[in-house]
C-alpha cells in the first residue's frame, strides 16, 4: 500500500462524521455522540429545535430539506462526496399516494423521505440510520382512483411503505437491515417502539444492537430501568410544568399509582371519560397516573391531553418538562428553547438517548469489525440458540436485505 493509499485508507478508518437530518431536539444526536461519533451538523425545519441546536452549541442547517443541496451540506461542514461516516435522521412517512404515475414514495409530493434518499445518494456516507414511527412496516401504500375502473376495483396490491423504501435503498447499492426497538430493552426507563433502518454503503455486516437490559436479570445494572430511577430525585423540584384543567385533576386524584381511568369508581366513569366511553380500544392513557416501579410508558408530546395523560406517581400534575427529558435520557443542563408546550413536544418527538447510543455502537462494531467473536466450534447449540432467540422477541424484530 503506498503512502497516498495509507493516508486514505486511515482517514476512511478514522473518519466519525456524522450528518443529522430532520434532527429535532437532536435525541438520536446525543446518543451517537455518546457511542463515539462526531455530529458535524444538525438540520431542521423548526425554529424551536433550531433555537434548542444552537443554545447547545451545534451547528445547524435551518429550513425546509427540499430547499437545501446536498452539496451546500458538504460545503458548510469541510467535507467531500463519499467521506462521511453517517448520514441519520427521522423522515416524517406518512402513507403515501399513488396518484399521477403510481410513483408513490417516489413522488416527491409524497414524502420528506425522498429528501433523505436525495441526500444519501448525492454524499455516499457510509452507513446511514434512519428511525420511524412502527407502523412503517405494515403501512399499504394509499390507493387514489384515477378512472372510473379503478374506482369500481380499489383493491389492488400496491405494497407497503416499507417495500418502497427497501426497494429505494437498493436501487443506491446499500445493503440494509431493518427492525423495530423497544427503548426498554436499552437502559431507556419508557417502554417505546420505533422502527430502525441501518444501511453500508460497502455491504459490511450491520446489524441491529442487541439489548443490554432484560425484565428479569441477576445483575440488577441489566434490569429494565423505572421511573424511579429516572425522576425520583425532582419529586419536589420538578421546575417549569404544565397543568391539569381542574375537571381532568378532580378525577386524577382518585387514581392510584400506576392506575388509569378503570380504576375509577365505577358510578363517576361515564362522567370522566365523556364521549369515549362508548368508544373502543383499551384507552389506556386516560386518567393514567405513572408507576414508580415500572418503565414509563412512551413519552408522548403532550403530557396533559385526555387520551395521553402522564401524570406523576405520587403529585396530582403532569410530569415536568425536566423529568420529561430525563425519562428520554437527556443531560440536566440541555437547553430546550421556545414555549412549555414546544419542549414538551420537541422531547417527546425525540429519540432515547439510550438508545441511539446503542445504534450508534452497533454501527461502529460493524466499522471496527469488532462484534463477533469468531468460534471453530460451537458448543451448546440449542441452548445458545434459546438465548438468541429469545434475545430478538425480546428487542428486535429483524429484516435484511
Amino acid at each position: 500500500m503506498g503512502a497516498l493509499e495509507y493516508k486514505q485508507y486511515s482517514k476512511y478508518c478514522e473518519n466519525r462524521d456524522v450528518i443529522s437530518l430532520f434532527s429535532g431536539a437532536m435525541g438520536l444526536d446525543l446518543g451517537l455522540i455518546k457511542a463515539g461519533l462526531h455530529v458535524v451538523i444538525g438540520q431542521d425545519f423548526d425554529s424551536f429545535c433550531v433555537k434548542t441546536m444552537q443554545a447547545n452549541g451545534y451547528e445547524v442547517l435551518e429550513g425546509d430539506i427540499r430547499a437545501i443541496g446536498p452539496q451546500q451540506v458538504l460545503d458548510y461542514v469541510g467535507l467531500h462526496v463519499g467521506e462521511p461516516f453517517m448520514i441519520c435522521g427521522g423522515p416524517p412517512c406518512q402513507p403515501f399516494s399513488t396518484a399521477g404515475k403510481r410513483l408513490g414514495i417516489n413522488d416527491p409530493r409524497g414524502s420528506l423521505f425522498m429528501d433523505f434518499i436525495r441526500m444519501i445518494d448525492y454524499i455516499r456516507p457510509r452507513f446511514f440510520v434512519m428511525e420511524n414511527v412502527k407502523g412503517i412496516m405494515s403501512a399499504p401504500l394509499k390507493h387514489v382512483p384515477l378512472t372510473e375502473r379503478d374506482e369500481k376495483d380499489p383493491e389492488q396490491h400496491l405494497g407497503t411503505v416499507l417495500d418502497v423504501i427497501l426497494s429505494e435503498f437498493d436501487k443506491l447499492g446499500y445493503k440494509t437491515v431493518y427492525g423495530v426497538l423497544d427503548a426498554v430493552n436499552y437502559g431507556v426507563p419508557q417502554f417505546r417502539e420505533r422502527f430502525v433502518l441501518v444501511g453500508s454503503r460497502d455491504k459490511e455486516e450491520i446489524f441491529l444492537p442487541i439489548p443490554t437490559h432484560f425484565s428479569m436479570h441477576q445483575n440488577q445494572e441489566y434490569q429494565w430501568q423505572t421511573v424511579r430511577s429516572a425522576i425520583e430525585s425532582l419529586e419536589f423540584d420538578n421546575g417549569e410544568c404544565a397543568a391539569f384543567s381542574e375537571d381532568r385533576l378532580k378525577f386524577l386524584k382518585m387514581v392510584p399509582e400506576g392506575g388509569n381511568w378503570r380504576d375509577l369508581p365505577q358510578e363517576i366513569v361515564p362522567m370522566a371519560m365523556g364521549g369515549a366511553y362508548a368508544s373502543g380500544g383499551g384507552k389506556v392513557g386516560f386518567y393514567r397516573r405513572l408507576s414508580y416501579d415500572q418503565p414509563s410508558p412512551t413519552v408522548v408530546t403532550s403530557p396533559v391531553q385526555k387520551a395521553t395523560m402522564m401524570c406523576h406517581p405520587t403529585q396530582d400534575r403532569p410530569l415536568s418538562v425536566k423529568e420529561y427529558a430525563r425519562i428520554q435520557q437527556f443531560p440536566d443542563e440541555w437547553v430546550f428553547t421556545g414555549t412549555t408546550a414546544a419542549k414538551y413536544r420537541q422531547i417527546g418527538n425525540a429519540v432515547p438517548v439510550g438508545m441511539a447510543e446503542a445504534i450508534g455502537k452497533a454501527v461502529i462494531a460493524t466499522a471496527n469489525k469488532s462484534a463477533v467473536v469468531a468460534t471453530k466450534r460451537f458448543r451448546g447449540t440449542n441452548v445458545h440458540n434459546r438465548i438468541k432467540n429469545a434475545i430478538e422477541l425480546g428487542g428486535n424484530r429483524l429484516g435484511v436485505k
